[in-house]
């Protein structure tokens, strides 16, 4: 897997709830460098903006426990792939075997897995891409919040958590949780644990068509080739990175890279609806970009730095795409 990333319903969910807690939300995006647009767009997110999220919305708010705090503003998560998996399955069981399958749909930081033993079972997930506990702490509070009202509406209110183990030592008062969750919590074990009867996973689902099952199955897997592919692409580009300095920047050494053949790996780009010179191209404009407006590298270091092997190629294609030289561009930019 390449980068990290959410769907965007995660970052727009967490924007909802602030908005509604009545928090400084366009104060919380900036500190966080994330800009509405990201918020608003249907593209995956890298994991680093929620993390830096997280990170201003406790520094704003000046609360400690802001996660916890959130998960009580969190709109219930609809629409999405997920939830029709869930509401189109058989009982609850079905429908919870199946949203696991798939949900990588709404981020990388869940590999959440189904335990079932005699009197008890229990979702685990440790949350490992979480780079800084504060993170980790935050969004595993806020997260649990969602995932317990999801899991309440779905079962039209029959679903009890029995208690939750979180994999951080810090967090809030006891009865902070018990009020939130309606459960115990317990901190500083190895993993982070909801657990529950197990009689729930029998629950009915009065909204289950199999007719509709098998359509949401397979838009859900065309969704995680949909993944695949756009991990492919940022895959590209970090080979790409690698290699442009040495100028041997071609689809065969990419490939190599990658360890796929070069015929292989233009077509699974044809069916990402992209090629290879597309990405170099595109990554080339963005460094050059970059270079330009925020160093003070020379235009030769810069079509060094670029890989192009001469400078009036470089020129030409500075040219077409921003409709100027790399000059008047830096000129613009540096103002």
């Amino acid at each position: 897997m390449g980068q990290l990333t959410d769907a965007s319903v995660v970052l727009r969910l967490g924007y909802q709830a602030i908005r509604r807690s009545g928090l400084p939300t366009e104060e919380i995006l900036t500190k966080a460098g994330v800009a509405l647009t990201q918020v608003e767009t249907n593209d995956r997110t890298p994991l680093s903006a929620q993390y830096a999220f997280w990170i201003a919305a406790e520094e704003v708010s000046k609360d400690p426990d802001i996660g916890l705090h959130l998960g009580e503003y969190l709109p219930l998560f609809r629409g999405q792939v997920i939830e029709h998996l869930f509401v189109s399955s058989e009982n609850f069981g079905e429908g919870l075997k199946r949203a696991l399958a798939y949900q990588r749909l709404i981020s990388d930081a869940f590999s959440a897995k189904l335990v079932i033993e005699d009197d008890r079972c229990y979702l685990t997930n440790g949350l490992q891409h979480a780079s800084e506990n504060i993170v980790n702490r935050h969004f595993s509070e806020c997260a649990m919040s969602g995932i317990i009202r999801f899991f309440k509406f779905i079962t039209e209110g029959h679903f009890q958590p029995l208690y939750i183990d979180f994999n951080f030592n810090i967090g809030a008062p006891d009865e902070e949780y018990l009020r939130i969750y309606e459960c115990p919590v317990s901190l500083g074990q190895k993993e982070t644990r909801l657990y529950f009867e197990p009689a729930i996973l029998e629950h009915p689902l009065w909204q289950a068509e199999p007719e509709l099952l098998h359509l949401h199955e397979q838009l859900a897997l065309e969704k995680l080739q949909e993944l695949a592919r756009y991990d492919l692409v940022g895959e590209v580009r970090r080979a790409i990175g690698a290699t442009l300095e040495s100028g041997e920047t071609t689809l065969d050494t990419v490939a190599s890279q990658l360890n796929i053949t070069p015929r292989r790996l233009r077509t699974q780009l044809s069916e990402a609806h992209t090629s290879f010179q597309q990405i170099l191209s595109d990554y080339r404009c963005r460094l050059a970009k970059r270079l330009l407006a925020s160093t003070t590298e020379s235009v030769e270091r810069v079509v060094y730095l670029t890989g192009f092997s001469e400078p009036s190629t470089f020129y030409r294609a500075f040219r077409r795409w921003t409709n100027e030289t790399p000059v008047e561009y830096r000129k613009r930019k540096q103002r």
